[in-house]
């Protein structure tokens, strides 16, 4: 399972919301005050050595981009916790949300059907 800092976090919604980047345009997304560029490279690097990103040489620079969609990061992060904190069974991870109330019986019958279905 791979963990992301919050500013790992904020560094991937800018690549999936706006592709390849140069660190340097990646900069441009931040509001103020805007972190160091060496601080930003040093972030990119990082997501590039977690596998989040990886990148294509231009002369001396790299442009960025993500070498995993927001979806594909989410289920792994799914598939991570219902492994570490459900011994790997999704029927634990689902009652867990059914008796925290954080799903509905109304909203499980749904994700039933759509199961019968074949549509997930």
């Amino acid at each position: 399972m791979i963990k992301l800092t919050k500013k790992e976090e904020i560094a991937m919604d800018l690549f999936w919301e706006k592709g390849p980047l140069f660190v340097k345009e990646l900069m441009d997304y931040y509001e103020e005050p805007k972190p160091h560029i060496n601080t930003l490279s040093t972030v990119v690097r990082t997501l590039e050595e977690k596998g989040m990103l990886k990148h294509e040489a231009f002369g001396g620079s790299f442009r960025y981009s993500p070498a995993l969609s927001r979806e594909e990061f989410g289920q792994e992060t799914v598939k991570g916790v219902i492994g570490k904190y459900f011994s790997n069974s999704y029927v634990r991870a689902v009652s867990a949300l059914v008796k925290d109330e954080e799903i509905s019986l109304d909203e499980l019958k749904a994700l039933v059907k759509m199961v019968e279905k074949g549509k997930i």
